[in-house]
């Protein structure tokens, strides 16, 4: 049973939390203690209502604001698929926790308020779940209760969203008009709009087809870990752990590992559960090889004409996390895969409007929460690829060394 895995987006009070709680409902994944307990919260709040959030909204400040603040996952499982669900914040001050929930997802479920429909943040969530190159869109018309589900609220979203979407790169998009506190279109089709004859959302979410997403060109396999057993029986044995971030592995294919440029053929592949004929992005592995090179963590073994480019002068948009702003010339550690070395902000080339699009090249600084391009310069060799080609391989953190904390995440754009 594959999973997928759906990060939300939309603005404050969108009913993000609301829907997933309505799918955990739904799906009968909320343990009965557990809905008692939202009960009595929604009851000692005031509310004439049953409030779904609550299921998903489980820090104190959030809960006593109504908002959503860090991102929450929730899983659940139908037997069809199996979900992960990131519920992201929707004020713009947590941007960097939506980019978080986003950097992995197949999916992104951008909600929308039939009775305030597209917003700056609508806008501004979609935009960057395209800039991180998540496949497939899904865009909720929610509350289409309180706009007395009326087919002309929702076409004149669709035709506003569909307007914004030629600025972007959308590979999928996929409208559905819902009620999440009552569960129209959730599960099963709401007679309420019979004008809507596509797919209910769950129907949507268990059918959408992800296999074609993944990179299986080009073999990418960042070690993470060499296994040497202690014990005399196995002193010969050398196994490569970590998760393929593209193509596929199996016994017998040539592979080259790099920095060293040494080459080889796979002896076996072999998962926790034993060994396997062949493996793919994004399982885990042990790979292990005909002959004894040299290779430690941070390597990477790929096939011997297609390899990632070893670079250490990046390229990258990169979405600022921290209090104090990012300026040319700052210091900072960056780990890319497994990889970690040191890199310097040679240049600032722009600050990005992710509401106008706009590119500020006049900006000498990015601040909380800022997305800008920039040019990088490593003190070792990275092993990389475009984002547009791999999101796991053209991916990084940095990371503030006094501190330890992450302060951007970063896409590659290009690489020398």
């Amino acid at each position: 049973m594959d999973i997928l895995r759906i990060a939300t987006a939309g603005s404050v009070d969108d009913g993000k939390s609301t829907l997933i709680g309505r799918m955990l409902l739904d799906t009968k994944t909320v343990f009965q203690d557990q809905l008692e307990s939202v009960e009595r919260a929604s009851m000692q709040r005031g509310d004439d209502y049953v409030d779904l959030a609550l299921l998903t909204d489980g820090l104190r400040a959030e809960r006593e604001q109504g908002i959503t603040i860090d991102v929450a996952y929730r899983y659940l499982a139908t037997p069809r698929r199996k979900f992960i669900i990131a519920d992201t914040p929707g004020h713009i001050q947590y941007t960097r926790n939506m980019v978080t929930g986003a950097s992995t997802a197949d999916l992104a479920l951008i909600l929308v308020d039939a009775r305030k429909g597209l917003v700056e943040q609508s806008r501004r969530h979609a935009f960057l779940a395209t800039m991180l190159q998540v496949p497939h869109l899904a865009l909720c018309v929610n509350k289409m209760d309180l706009v007395d589900f009326s087919q002309e609220v929702y076409d004149r979203i669709v035709d506003e969203f569909e307007d914004f979407a030629t600025r972007l790169n959308v590979r999928d998009l996929r409208v559905i008009p819902v009620s999440a506190l009552h569960g129209d279109n959730m599960v099963s089709h709401s007679p309420r709009m019979p004008w809507y004859d596509g797919p209910t959302l769950l129907h949507h979410l268990e059918n959408l087809y992800v296999a074609s997403d993944r990179n299986f060109i080009d073999v990418r396999f960042p070690v993470q870990f060499v296994i040497r057993p202690k014990s005399l029986a196995h002193h010969d044995y050398r196994g490569y752990a970590g998760q393929i971030a593209g193509g596929v592995l199996k016994a017998g294919d040539e592979v080259m590992v790099l920095p060293s440029g040494l080459t080889s053929r796979i002896a076996s592949v072999a998962t926790a559960d034993g060994p396997v004929e062949e493996a793919f992005a994004p399982m885990s592995v042990v790979v292990q090889l005909e002959d004894e090179l040299d290779i430690s963590r941070g390597d990477m073994i790929c096939r011997v004409n297609n390899a990632p480019t070893v670079a250490q002068d990046l390229e990258a948009l990169v979405c600022w996390m921290a209090e104090e702003p990012l300026e040319p010339g700052q210091k900072l550690a960056i780990k890319h895969t497994t990889r970690t070395a040191r890199a310097v902000v040679k240049e600032l080339r722009y600050r990005l409007d992710v509401n106008t699009l706009h590119r500020d090249e006049s900006a000498d600084r990015l601040g909380l929460n800022d997305i800008g391009r920039i040019k990088l310069r490593t003190t070792q060799p990275l092993l990389c690829d475009p984002y547009s080609r791999n999101r796991l391989t053209g991916a990084f953190i940095l990371i503030d060394e006094r501190t330890n904390r992450t302060v951007a995440a970063g896409m590659i754009a290009a690489a020398s």
